[in-house]
């Protein structure tokens, strides 16, 4: 009879580094209390930068105007976003009929537009809390008559939470999406060379 000594069980042991490769399809997204009421936005900023680009809603109803909430978008995500805001449009459009146009203006504008970033966001009030923006690797867009609402998601292993939500009336999206494809055709024109270091813009409606 041979006397065998089990070897020592290392299972309570904790590595210092845990990694793992995960593939990640959201079905459904949580949505924190704080995200749920959502913000409302007449207008949008759209910068570009090398590895990202970044949406800066504003709400042009008082003085200083507001930047209400910033998304930070990976550039992936960007042609996925655009289409699927083209789809959308087009199933508004079977449903209720052609998009209403935003009225004009007959009063001159009070302000000049601005000449340079710097000189914009000089305009624009940016809390500090929102300087860092709120993350989203993908977007669900849902509309009813009146407006259209974007849920910026964070598709973060093991939930994907809502980020950011943000309402538009239905006439402010096809500007939303003509400046999103403006700024994205410049970001494809500076694919070839080193890109950016910074920034770019701004882009808005």
């Amino acid at each position: 009879m041979t006397d065998e000594t089990p070897p020592p069980d290392d299972s309570d042991d904790e590595p210092d580094h845990i990694q793992q490769e995960f593939q990640f399809t959201p079905v459904s997204a949580r949505v924190p209390e704080r995200v749920a009421r959502g913000v409302f936005a007449t207008g949008a900023i759209v910068l570009q930068g090398p590895d990202e680009f970044i949406i800066d809603f504003i709400l042009k109803l008082a003085h200083p105007h507001q930047v209400v909430t910033r998304i930070v978008l990976p550039v992936s995500v960007v042609p996925r976003f655009i289409a699927a805001l083209q789809e959308n449009l087009r199933l508004y459009e079977q449903a209720f009929s052609e998009l209403p146009l935003m009225p004009v203006s007959r009063l001159p504008a009070n302000d000049p537009p601005p000449d340079s970033i710097e000189e914009l966001y000089d305009q624009l009030k940016l809390s500090d809390e929102m300087l860092s923006g709120s993350y989203a690797n993908a977007v669900m867009i849902g509309h009813a008559a009146a407006e259209f609402c974007f849920d910026f998601i964070a598709n973060i292993y093991p939930k994907s939470v809502v980020s950011s939500r943000v309402f538009m009336a239905a006439p402010q999206v096809p500007a939303l999406l003509e400046v999103l494809i403006r700024t994205w055709r410049k970001f494809e024109e500076t694919r070839g060379g080193d890109g950016p270091d910074s920034p770019s813009g701004p882009e808005n409606n």
